[in-house]
């Protein structure tokens, strides 16, 4: 079930812990104080009220951890309250709503760092901002990142060939999806509102034609830069598809932004997965990828989905909570911690120290922290806060597709 962006609870993320401690006790609690999970991301009321379109949906938890806090967003997207009782040049008083907002909608999704985080019924998306720019005046990777996911899931559903097909030939097209959020963000973040900022781009488009020889829901993932989208199948315990990185040269990935000759139309990736029930879609940051080799994620998801199904974790456990959603929160977790103990091991291999050894690079351990490498035109990826989102793909039933097929097509 989907909350109201006012029923769920969000607490931000913890400041850092300063004092004379050790270095694994600080670690250790920075991490815990520092991360984050949930199952939904707000979204405005009014989508609560529509019916979903399709028989196929995605049930999907999420873990989320960041080195740092996310800044606020500058206004106008963030009103801030008055310095003064006499100053009468903020909003902010109008309303105890503290959500963002741009041309007049409430920005979807949340802030992870510098990263964005979107979760819908049949669209998960990972934007990954890269967090150099909050060196740099008028800087804000994590805008940019949430506006760009934001205008992305926003062009899906305006689409009706995502959510239900009139012929047999309509299907959606992300990539134009993306160009457009993309270009959406440019005039958001220009003159007189100026902020720069680049980021990476992945998410799941999950679409059903009714009238496809096949029957089969398919995926269609996007993906520009160094993120990436595996799809699993649990039953053959495999990996069906995954994305490839997108790098210019070695730890500078493509992204969208300022200074950035990268386009969706000219440099992103767009693969369609056929999938059917039960199948798993992972959408993760690069921290997750440079920590954990491609098997490795397998076996984790496999054996946290195994010790949920089994009952091991005890049914009075917080973390058996019943619904697929909680399960996939509970792997997206497991995951996320499997991450954190190799990059904070000094003496782990990771696929990322390997890279860097191909490169001539002298590395060795896991990798909880890129060094900052600033180039003229674009950025490196300084890896601050790392995502994980792990969505199900669930059937509504054989007795709720008659139900849809003769819904009326809901205004989005």
């Amino acid at each position: 079930m989907r909350l109201s962006s006012k029923q769920i609870p969000y607490s931000g993320l913890e400041g850092c812990l300063f004092g004379s401690i050790s270095p694994f006790v600080r670690r250790w609690k920075s991490s815990e104080r520092q991360t984050r999970a949930g199952t939904t991301t707000p979204v405005p009321d009014e989508v609560l009220d529509q019916k979903p379109k399709s028989p196929f949906y995605f049930e999907t938890g999420y873990a989320l951890f960041a080195k740092r806090p996310s800044r606020p967003f500058p206004p106008p997207f963030l009103s801030l309250p008055s310095g003064s009782f006499s100053d009468p040049l903020t909003t902010h008083n109008r309303s105890r709503d503290s959500r963002s907002y741009v041309n007049g909608e409430m920005i979807r999704g949340i802030t992870n760092g510098d990263d964005a985080v979107l979760v819908g019924d049949n669209f998960i998306g990972a934007n990954d901002g890269v967090g150099a720019w909050a060196m740099r005046p008028k800087g804000h990777a994590a805008l940019w990142s949430r506006l760009i996911l934001h205008f992305w899931a926003l062009e899906a559903e305006r689409d009706s060939a995502v959510n239900y097909s009139t012929t047999a030939s309509a299907e959606p097209s992300p990539v134009d999806y993306l160009q457009k959020a993309y270009e959406q963000t440019l005039e958001a973040t220009s003159s007189p509102n100026e902020w720069h900022g680049t980021t990476t781009a992945c998410a799941a488009l999950l679409h059903h034609d009714s009238n496809s020889s096949s029957g089969k829901p398919i995926v269609y993932v996007t993906n520009l830069g160094d993120s990436q989208v595996l799809v699993m199948r649990p039953r053959d315990q495999e990996i069906i598809f995954k994305t490839t990185e997108q790098w210019h040269w070695f730890d500078c990935p493509r992204q969208l932004g300022t200074n950035s000759p990268d386009t969706p139309q000219a440099n992103a990736r767009m693969d369609k997965v056929e999938v059917e029930e039960n199948d798993i879609v992972i959408a993760m940051s690069d921290g997750v990828v440079d920590n954990l080799w491609e098997h490795e994620v397998l076996e984790n998801v496999l054996n946290s989905i195994r010790k949920w199904e089994s009952g091991e974790l005890g049914e009075n456990t917080k973390d058996r909570a019943p619904g697929a959603a909680s399960g996939m929160l509970y792997v997206a977790d497991q995951l996320m911690k499997a991450a954190r103990l190799v990059a904070e091991d000094p003496y782990a291999e990771s696929p990322f120290m390997e890279r860097a050894v191909e490169e001539g690079l002298a590395m060795e351990g896991g990798l909880l922290a890129r060094s900052l490498n600033l180039r003229e035109l674009l950025l490196t990826s300084s890896q601050v806060s790392w995502t994980i989102l792990v969505s199900l793909l669930r059937y509504v039933g054989d007795e709720k597709v008659e139900e849809l097929s003769k819904s009326p097509l809901n205004p989005v």
